[in-house]
């Protein structure tokens, strides 16, 4: 397995070091990057498209409540952008308000999962997150 890019964009430190400690579980070599607020997420993304094709991420977590930029917009510029569109990105917040899910979905998520309570319950989503995927979808090489 090649080397996989996850991008976590997420204000709350507690939530990424939880995440960070769950991948980190996994045994499978990735290479993590983040963000703490949407407006970085952007300028973050757009560096990847001016560099080169492999700093683009294969799979984002992202969180809705963000500083600077909410996770909505950060959604709709990743989905609205050529370059971007392609990646999954994976809707990891508190919010479980019906009118979030639905706008998720509607800037084109590939999915909404509300944050769990304790570390165990991070390592259970984020092995879950592996098995579908880094293990049974395909997802696209970049060019």
């Amino acid at each position: 397995m090649s080397m996989l890019r996850i991008f976590i964009i997420e204000d709350n430190e507690g939530d990424v070091l939880l995440i960070s400690d769950a991948l980190a579980e996994l045994n499978i070599p990735l290479e993590v990057s983040y963000a703490k607020d949407g407006h970085e997420a952007v300028e973050v993304l757009e560096d990847c498209l001016c560099a080169s094709p492999e700093n683009i991420p294969d799979l984002i977590l992202l969180d809705i409540n963000l500083p600077k930029k909410n996770g909505q917009e950060v959604l709709q510029f990743i989905k609205t952008s050529n370059g971007l569109k392609q990646i999954p990105v994976i809707m990891l917040t508190t919010s479980s308000s019906e009118r979030d899910i639905l706008e998720s979905y509607h800037n084109h998520a590939n999915s909404y999962i509300s944050k769990p309570m304790g570390p165990e319950s991070y390592q259970d989503i984020l092995q879950k997150i592996e098995s579908f995927w880094f293990s049974l979808v395909k997802l696209p090489t970049q060019v």
